[in-house]
This record gives C-alpha cells, sequence and structure tokens, in this order.
C-alpha cells in the first residue's frame, strides 16, 4: 500500500477548510512554517498545486478540490472509528437544510426531539439551494438529490403546490362571487381556476426559476392559458409570498411544509387542483455512518415525524441506496 504523508492531511485539510496558512498554525498549535512544509512535501508527492497563492489570497485549484473531497471525508472516517474504539459516543449532529423546510416545518417540532432525545446535539445548517452532500458540510440533510454515491436517501415528501390566501381576504372574495351568481356557497366543494385570474396573484420565482412560471404551470395543467395581463407579483422565495398572502395581499401557491390547516388558522387552502412539482425532499447521510447513534436517532425521528404530519404518505417506496 502506498500512502501520501500521512501526517501532513491534517494540514491540507485546516488550511483548505479555513482558507489561510496562519488560522490552521493557530488551530493546530504549530508555526506557519511548519504548516507550509506539510503543504509543500503534499504537493511535491501528488506532483500537482493544491492552492493557488496570490498575494494574500489563498484558493483550492481544481486538483486541491477534488482531493479534499476525497480525503476529508476519510479523515473523519479514521476520527469517528477512534473515538468508538475509545468508547467515546458522539451525539452532536450537523443537518444542512433549506432555509424554508428550518423555519416552518423544522423548528417548530423541535422540542419533540429534545422530549425524546435529549441526548441529540443538533446544529442546524440553513441554505438557499439544496446542500451539497459532503462530510464537509453536515453529517446528514434534507435534499433534494438522492443520486450521491455512498448516500443513503429516505425520502420524506413529494412537493405539491395549492392555492392559499388569508382568511379575511376568502371571506371577502367568497362574498363577491356569490353576488354575482358564480358560486352557491360560501365554502364550495370546487373552485373553477378561471376565477381566481379577477386576483393578484402572488408568485415565487425562486420554485422553477422563471417568473411567474409557478402559476403558469398552475394553470397548465388546467389546460388554461395564463394572461400575459395577469396581475402577478413576484417574489424570490416562497416564505415571502406566504407573508404577503397572510397580510391579504392575494393568492399564493405553497406547498405542504410551508402550511398545515391546524398550524395556520389565519390562511386557508382554496379549493381547488393541486400541481405536483417533481422535486421530492429526502433525509440524506453517509451509508457507512448509519449506526452513529445521533444520525440514527435523527433518521428514525424525522421519519416518524413526517409520517404523523402527514407530509410522507405511508406508502412511500423504502429509503433508496446510491
Amino acid at each position: 500500500m502506498k500512502l501520501p504523508p500521512l501526517k501532513a492531511l491534517p494540514f491540507f485539510e485546516a488550511v483548505a477548510r479555513l482558507n489561510s496558512f496562519s488560522k490552521a498554525a493557530d488551530e493546530l498549535n504549530v508555526s506557519q512554517s511548519a504548516v507550509s512544509h506539510q503543504i509543500h512535501q503534499l504537493e511535491a508527492y501528488l506532483g500537482e498545486d493544491l492552492f493557488t497563492r496570490q498575494g494574500r489570497y489563498l484558493s483550492l485549484t481544481e486538483d486541491g478540490r477534488h482531493y479534499l473531497d476525497s480525503i476529508s471525508s476519510a479523515l473523519f472516517q479514521i476520527e469517528r472509528a477512534s473515538e468508538q474504539v475509545q468508547g467515546k459516543v458522539d451525539r452532536q449532529v450537523r443537518m444542512a437544510l433549506f432555509s424554508s423546510f428550518a423555519v416552518r416545518w423544522l423548528i417548530p417540532r423541535l422540542p419533540s426531539l429534545q422530549r425524546q432525545h435529549p441526548e441529540v446535539d443538533l446544529t442546524l445548517e440553513m441554505m438557499n439551494e439544496s446542500p451539497h452532500l459532503s462530510d464537509r458540510v453536515a453529517d446528514c440533510f434534507i435534499s433534494l438529490h438522492n443520486d450521491r454515491r455512498g448516500f443513503t436517501c429516505d425520502l420524506i415528501y413529494r412537493e405539491r403546490l395549492f392555492v392559499i390566501c388569508s382568511r379575511n381576504y376568502w371571506q371577502q372574495l367568497s362574498t363577491e362571487l356569490m353576488q354575482e351568481g358564480l358560486i352557491d356557497t360560501p365554502e364550495p366543494d370546487r373552485l373553477d381556476p378561471k376565477l381566481l385570474l379577477r386576483c393578484p396573484l402572488l408568485s415565487t420565482y425562486h420554485i422553477f426559476g422563471e417568473h411567474r412560471d409557478d402559476w403558469r404551470r398552475w394553470f397548465d395543467a388546467m389546460d388554461i392559458p395564463l394572461p400575459a395581463n395577469a396581475r402577478i407579483q413576484n417574489f424570490s422565495h416562497m416564505l415571502l409570498a406566504l407573508e404577503a398572502a397572510r397580510h391579504h395581499q392575494g393568492l399564493a401557491l405553497t406547498n405542504d411544509y410551508m402550511y398545515a390547516v391546524h398550524e395556520d388558522p389565519d390562511l386557508v387552502r382554496l379549493p381547488c387542483h393541486t400541481l405536483v412539482t417533481g422535486d421530492c425532499f429526502y433525509f440524506a447521510y453517509k451509508t457507512s455512518r448509519r449506526q452513529e447513534p445521533g444520525i440514527r436517532i435523527l433518521r428514525q425521528w424525522i421519519r416518524q415525524q413526517a409520517l404523523s404530519s402527514g407530509l410522507l404518505n405511508p406508502e412511500a417506496e423504502e429509503p433508496g441506496l446510491y
């Protein structure tokens, strides 16, 4: 077995993570020259530059990024294996997830985790995009991706969009529709989607990446073209559109983790069709770490919460290994 200079690997990981030779030296309690020596020794062995140095600025080369992804996970596994042999049980868990999923669904349920499993020390890392599956980012993830080799991905939600508005807004709208003879009751079983075009539509362009596209697709599902003159207010995030709807500004499209009837009485779900977006949310973690106590406990708790809240259909397929 031909291995690189193993002593240099923690030095490389620290410099890459901290983006600084001096900060790595402080963390490792060595001199900066010692850090430089170890990095030069590793680069000489590999025959490639791992860092680009431009004056005071330091960045990883493409080779350096690939090498970091590979060795940081290995170093982490060595650390965990050593702790287990020493009898140390670590229940600290870092979870990376979308900010909206964290704020609207996970955080309100954390008291349940704390009551059931006070030994779990959970740290949340909120992301604007689906997080990259890597030990350097977190220990486990709520992710849209299930194709990362070496990771197990448990399905917890298939996204669907439906229409909501504030209770006051719906009362005013239904009153107008009854007066015009367009509905027979203030609580109809079904509402013609075309009637919604008289209202301001609150659009989240982050969902599909285009302005108006969420409402366009929602109407397309019923073979109704979205008029060019439709009144649309654009928002970058569903959280913003949801708050605009709460303040009586129009109709918004949202999903099941952002809105639940019993948790948000100020909002009303309109009796219209739902749009399946095709996005699936997974609880993801590295398969080789599946027996770690913190990850195992959190995995079971997340799935139980997804089932009990109705987010996950009990007939959903079993976890997938990729």
